[in-house]
């Protein structure tokens, strides 16, 4: 077994931010990729294999809420575990990524520390089970 601790996808339109998450996880030991927007993550995630995916909600062509719908409905994604990284910390937002499965939400601006602690987290319970 290598020493990554999983594969990431980070999505967002936002390249300052992308950069930000990606930097902060690559510096941890995940082996990241990058999407630009949902649409991007879905046209990649097949060939990415990630173990987590990262999302933004707001971002063009494709939100983070039918990106992440998307990647719940499909056989070949349904297991990949979802952070939602957004500036709406709405109830009626966490609620609707709760009713999609979603499995983490953390509200922009975010703790680099608590994004790695989740993405761990996540990594470890999707590699072991």
């Amino acid at each position: 077994m290598s020493d990554v601790l999983g594969r990431v996808l980070v999505v967002d339109d936002d390249e300052v931010i992308r950069q930000l998450i990606a930097v902060n996880l690559t510096l941890e030991g995940f082996e990241v990729e990058t999407a630009t927007d949902g649409q991007d993550c879905l046209d990649r995630v097949l060939d990415v294999q990630p173990d987590v995916v990262t999302l933004d909600v707001m971002m063009p062509r494709l939100d983070g809420w039918a990106t992440a719908a998307r990647l719940r409905s499909e056989e070949s994604t349904g297991h990949i575990k979802v952070v939602m990284i957004t500036a709406r910390a709405q109830d009626d937002d966490k609620r609707r990524s709760r009713g999609i499965g979603v499995d983490a939400y953390l509200t922009k601006p975010f703790d680099p520390a608590e994004l790695i602690d989740v993405v761990r987290d996540l990594a470890l319970s999707s590699r072991t089970g």
